[in-house]
């Protein structure tokens, strides 16, 4: 980090960060989407006179807004804007629906809901009525707008909860996570130490702003003063347009990305698919090592993957100098200031990007140890040199007969196959086993049937010991994925095949 991002990063408030940036370098581009551009200086100015008619509309210092806007130049604003009043912001993931955002709205308590009206064929709006939210507003193509000269002063600390995040509610209902501006800044300050940007570079949010990744790119942009291009929709190969016109240098998401962007490079070997590409980055799902080895190799880019999760942005990640099997292999090295403990398997965490707790203070009192430790439920160990190696979940380790086995092993080494696109082991119930080993495959285009005694004689070969070998196969056109990230949603594979898990048989059913 150079020395302008290390005294940024001691930015007191996410407002103070916003401030000192522009001063900075007011005419420097902060966000770019499609046609449309803001600068820093002007993100200030923009986000104050939102700010002034937000305090119009009665918002203040601690009142709960929350919204659910798409990865937007607007969204960014108001967002901005709500750092500035001090105001408690609750961002909604746009593509949650009833059940999702009547818990966020209940919980919070909020008393505003910014939502952006109809988009991509929903009515956010009519959901609000439905639901019953308080001060309900349009955010979209405009925003509130005042006199700035009529706001108090921005806030003075940042170590007061002002933020609250959602966890995904897979399984159960969301939990509410509690984060300050420091927690947040201190996550966006461990990315940047790891991806090591510069002002020339020009990043990418492809992402839902309101996930907690949102701050946390936003605050490396602050403190290294580079742009990003934002897409409201992504998907490829539409949004190469967008990358090739704004000569994005900085690109990805998450595991899913990487793979959606090796499937357009490989439409035409050897034409680099966004000629300004250096970097791939991002974190949030296990990364296979050798779809580390095919993007590097075959798109001649550098892959940095990190770790990171809602209570917790920014916990490792690959830095660029690393050699290639720690990239391949391991989630990166804990920057400064953030202690990993590895207690009976687990990954534990303290640090000053942690979040506060949750809303429930029933969940934060077990969510900690006695030392102040958030239990992250991840399961991984640490090598000599420094780096963590994540080797599965609490929840989604196998018992078989008494023995724990990894799901994360057995897929890592499945997707090798060629005849494997993509793979998430599952644990399934039985009567004489406790629980079986399946693997739901997902087959690449122009790929030959696959059987189970293919793939066994496969992990066999590769050396997988036979108590972990899988017992069930599943061929299905598409794994199920969450709308963020895009990561695979294994209790839906579990509620799914559970119902047709029989007597325990080894089986091979084919279909979607």
């Amino acid at each position: 980090m150079n020395d302008t991002a290390h005294e940024l990063s001691t930015s007191r408030t996410l407002w103070d960060l916003a401030a000192r940036r522009a001063d900075l370098t007011p005419d420097r581009p902060v966000l770019l989407q499609d046609d449309r551009s803001l600068t820093f200086g002007e993100l200030r100015a923009r986000a104050e006179r939102v700010a002034a008619g937000l305090y119009g509309m009665g918002v203040r210092p601690g009142t709960v807004v929350a919204w659910q806007l798409p990865t937007r130049i607007e969204t960014a604003v108001l967002s901005s804007a709500l750092a500035r009043l001090g105001a408690v912001q609750t961002p909604v993931i746009p593509f949650y629906r009833d059940r999702e955002v009547g818990f966020a709205l209940r919980e919070s308590r909020a008393e505003y809901f910014a939502v952006p009206g109809e988009w991509r064929g929903f009515d956010h709006a009519e959901m609000a009525r439905r639901l019953g939210a308080k001060g309900v507003f349009e955010a979209y193509d405009r925003l509130p707008d005042g006199d700035p000269s009529a706001l108090p002063p921005p806030p003075a600390e940042g170590t007061s909860v002002r933020w609250i995040y959602w966890t995904s509610g897979t399984t159960s209902a969301p939990k509410g996570v509690l984060h300050t501006d420091r927690s947040l800044i201190a996550g966006g300050s461990c990315l940047a130490h790891a991806l090591r940007p510069s002002a020339s570079d020009v990043g990418s949010i492809a992402f839902p702003y309101a996930h907690i990744g949102g701050p946390d790119y936003m605050v490396m942009q602050l403190l290294y003063g580079f742009p990003a291009v934002m897409f409201e929709q992504f998907t490829l190969p539409d949004a190469l347009e967008g990358y090739r016109r704004h000569g994005v240098t900085m690109a990805g998401g998450s595991t899913a990305f990487y793979s959606m962007f090796l499937a357009e490079q490989r439409k035409q070997p050897g034409v680099p698919v966004v000629p300004t590409l250096r970097l791939l980055a991002g974190g949030g799902a296990p990364k296979p090592p050798e779809l580390y080895h095919a993007v590097v190799r075959e798109m001649g880019v550098r892959l940095t993957h990190g770790y990171g999760m809602t209570e917790v942005p920014m916990i490792t990640m690959g830095a660029p100098d690393d050699t290639a099997e720690n990239l391949a292999t391991t989630e990166g090295r804990p920057p400064e200031g953030m202690e990993i403990r590895i207690v009976d398997g687990e990954v534990r965490l303290r640090g000053e990007a942690v979040c506060q707790g949750y809303l429930d203070p029933a969940q934060t009192a077990e969510a900690f140890d006695e030392e102040g430790f958030l239990r992250t439920g991840d399961l991984g160990r640490l090598t000599d040199s420094g780096h963590l190696v994540l080797t599965g979940r609490l929840k989604d380790v196998i018992i078989r007969k008494g023995e724990n086995i990894s799901a994360k092993e057995i897929e890592d080494l499945l997707h090798r196959h060629p005849a494997v696109g993509d793979v998430a082991v599952i644990g399934l119930p039985d009567a004489a086993r406790g629980e079986l080993v399946c693997a739901v495959v997902e087959q690449p285009p122009g790929a030959g049937v696959l059987t189970l005694e293919a793939v066994t004689s496969y992990l066999r070969a590769e050396g997988l010991s036979v108590h972990k070998l899988p017992e069930r196969l599943e061929v299905v056109d598409a794994l199920p994925r969450g709308e963020t990230l895009r990561k695979v949603l294994k209790y839906k594979l579990r509620e799914r095949f559970s119902r047709t898990a029989g007597d325990g048989d080894v089986t091979v059913i084919r279909g979607r």
